[in-house]
């Protein structure tokens, strides 16, 4: 089957994360990436681990199906090749810091005088406008700056980092859709445009409930562990082997868990009357529920909740949940063949489209692997 974005040739001058994450989701549903990279250098992922022999793990999983080309745009010879690629692109992504292109003499406005139907995506700590938009940022930073280490974490503890790179992510993943929504624009009005992506604008706009919060009271919310602040019981619960979290997201559902975990008791009791009161006195619910749940094992729970069709998790390891039998039947773990490693196992593709699949076809390709294919074009 043809992938949705056959056809389509992108310029990737993006390294690390989150530039990418959006031009490897491009790459994964067909679009031709050309990753522009520093001769003998190349991506600084490259030099991030784990590592297996030389090889950073890392940096494969973000850039498979992506051709690498060596340009030194010092070199009038190299910055020549790449101008003809340019204009003969659909795409450019770069996640250089705002002024960057420009000294490169690759600003938008310069390529748009030579490819005026470019889609042109600046992903960057803080976009192209506003007071912090030359700062530096990272993922750290950004998830620091955003909010989300505030209201992530225990009761009293430090702020907390999110375990995965959720700012460099995120951003990547609006990027992508930003690229998706230019390139149907310009296939209706033939007009390319600048698609201006800030890390700090995607963590603000994924502050969901906390903005809420905050706007509702003039209070700013406080970390609150694994429970969620408005809904309850919607938390995490210790069993008599691990932890198990469970969702009771409306009045039935709370019927039917007390019910099945034999407090009908519960049900008369007027702090848990309804959500809200369960949620004002959430600190003792959890704790009479942590109290029933430390008899039983976390199986023999998910056993006799999922029988009545209650919401609820173990709580997996990363080891679990690549051989979680619904993952692997989503083919979310895939099996490649390095040609130095030999076999080795990436995250799938996760939009799943029934007429233009995405997926795996290559490897992260090696620093310059695509020199002579790219460079000898006239």
């Amino acid at each position: 089957m043809t992938k949705a974005l056959e056809g389509i040739k992108v310029i990737d001058f993006t390294r690390v994360l989150a530039g990418p994450f959006c031009t490897m989701l491009l790459a994964d549903m067909g679009a031709e990436v050309i990753k522009v990279e520093r001769p003998d250098v190349g991506d600084d992922s490259r030099y991030f681990g784990p590592f297996v022999g030389d090889e950073s793990l890392y940096y494969n999983g973000i850039n498979r199906n992506k051709y690498s080309v060596e340009f030194d745009l010092k070199d009038s010879k190299d910055k020549e090749v790449l101008l003809n690629l340019i204009k003969g692109a659909d795409v450019i992504v770069e996640n250089f810091r705002p002024g960057t292109m420009e000294k490169l003499g690759l600003s938008y406005e310069e390529v748009k005088e030579m490819n005026p139907g470019i889609i042109y995506a600046s992903c960057s700590g803080f976009g192209q406008t506003g007071p912090y938009s030359k700062k530096p940022a990272y993922d750290l930073i950004v998830q620091a700056l955003g909010g989300i280490m505030s209201v992530t974490g225990q009761p009293g503890d430090k702020p907390t980092k999110v375990g995965s790179s959720i700012a460099d992510i995120i951003a990547g993943i609006y990027t992508a859709l930003g690229v998706m929504t230019a390139l149907y624009h310009r296939e209706r009005t033939g007009k390319g445009q600048m698609v201006d992506v800030s890390m700090l604008d995607a963590q603000v706009s994924i502050l969901e409930n906390a903005l809420a919060r905050y706007f509702a009271t003039g209070e700013s919310p406080e970390p609150i562990g694994n429970r969620h602040p408005a809904i309850m019981p919607f938390t995490m619960l210790s069993t008599k082997d691990d932890y198990i979290v469970v969702a009771i997201g409306n009045q039935k559902l709370w019927e039917v868990f007390c019910e099945a975990i034999d407090r009908p008791d519960l049900l008369e009791d007027s702090r848990f009357v309804d959500n809200r009161t369960r949620t004002e006195h959430a600190d003792v619910l959890e704790a009479m529920l942590n109290y029933d749940f430390i008899k039983m094992t976390t199986q023999e729970w998910i056993d006799l909740l999922e029988a009545k069709q209650i919401p609820c998790a173990p709580v997996n390891k990363i080891e679990d949940v690549v051989e979680d039998p619904q993952v692997q039947a989503r083919n979310m773990i895939e099996e490649l063949e390095h040609p130095e490693l030999g076999p080795i196992k990436l995250a799938g593709f996760p939009i799943k489209l029934s007429e233009t699949p995405g997926g795996i076809e290559r490897i992260a390709p090696s620093l310059g692997e695509h020199n002579q294919q790219y460079k000898d074009q006239e």
